[in-house]
């Protein structure tokens, strides 16, 4: 019995989508799907992913799903044979189906799938991760999401800076300053996910409070990822929406019971004072005639 080789296969699927019409013009069904290590059909795509890899250092392999001429890789590290299994490094790569070619695309520690999220109006959902920065440490949270970048052939990640996604949470608090952190996810009325953040700074009356309120998203003219700064009615109202736990994205909420948020979305009402004096009072004396 003969197999066609992972070149053969993403050869002919080039050769399609380059007769194609744009992918924003008319979407394809999506053709992802991930490889079954048990099943005798995906072993050419598995032996052609572990050459591929042949010159990194991993310790396992643990998924590998293909779209087109790209397969999305998760590769785990152990330090040490005896190396408690929660302390394993991830990495998540793009390996070409046609060259070899492997582009690092995130790593960290503490790997958490999400579910499918759509950020682009009418394209597919996209596979989006929460993960840390180390594992024995006060680590710092990131949240990402892949997709396959049709004019690449390749997966890529999104929000990267400094090789790192969205900063949602950090656990190194600095010195003298309570900082109170908020994030969430929303899926708007049109289908699209975004994502908001809001750090609050109180340096206990030696300066002024700081807030750092971000909104990710992608465009939805370019399709590129956007990251906003926002500030003033625009901010407010992030703030507000970030605080309220009833319309986050499953798994993608954190910091809703801070007391800050508390204060927020259910302000107290003071009581002040009544300084007039009632209707029927008629005071204890009377003028003189």
């Amino acid at each position: 019995m003969r197999f066609a080789s992972p070149r053969h296969i993403a050869g002919i699927l080039c050769a399609v989508l380059a007769a194609a019409v744009p992918a924003h013009a008319q979407q394809a069904p999506d053709p992802f799907r991930w490889m079954n290590f048990h099943n005798q059909k995906d072993q050419d795509i598995i032996t052609w992913v572990t050459q591929a890899l042949a010159s990194e250092k991993w310790t396992a392999i643990r998924e590998i799903g293909v779209e087109y001429d790209a397969a999305l890789v998760l590769t785990t590290l152990r330090a040490s044979p005896d190396s408690p299994a929660n302390q394993d490094a991830f990495s998540v790569w793009s390996v070409s189906l046609t060259t070899h070619a492997l582009t690092p695309l995130i790593s960290g520690f503490n790997l958490r799938w999400l579910d499918s999220l759509t950020f682009a109006e009418g394209e597919p959902g996209e596979m989006s991760v929460l993960y840390d920065s180390c594992s024995v440490c006060a680590p710092e949270t990131y949240f990402t999401a892949f997709h396959f970048d049709l004019s690449q052939h390749m997966w890529a990640a999104r929000w990267m800076r400094g090789g790192q996604g969205v900063p949602l949470w950090s656990a190194n608090m600095p010195p003298s300053v309570t900082l109170t952190q908020v994030y969430a996810g929303f899926a708007e009325s049109n289908g699209r996910a975004l994502v908001g953040t809001w750090s609050h700074f109180d340096y206990g009356g030696a300066k002024p409070t700081e807030d750092y309120v971000y909104r990710y998203e992608v465009d939805p003219l370019s399709r590129l990822e956007r990251t906003q700064m926002l500030s003033g009615r625009d901010a407010d109202a992030l703030k507000l929406r970030v605080c309220r736990s009833g319309e986050t994205l499953p798994g993608l909420a954190r910091g809703q019971d801070s007391a800050l948020c508390q204060q927020l979305v259910h302000p107290r009402q003071e009581r002040v004072p009544v300084t007039t004096p009632p209707a029927h009072n008629r005071g204890q004396s009377a003028p003189p005639h």
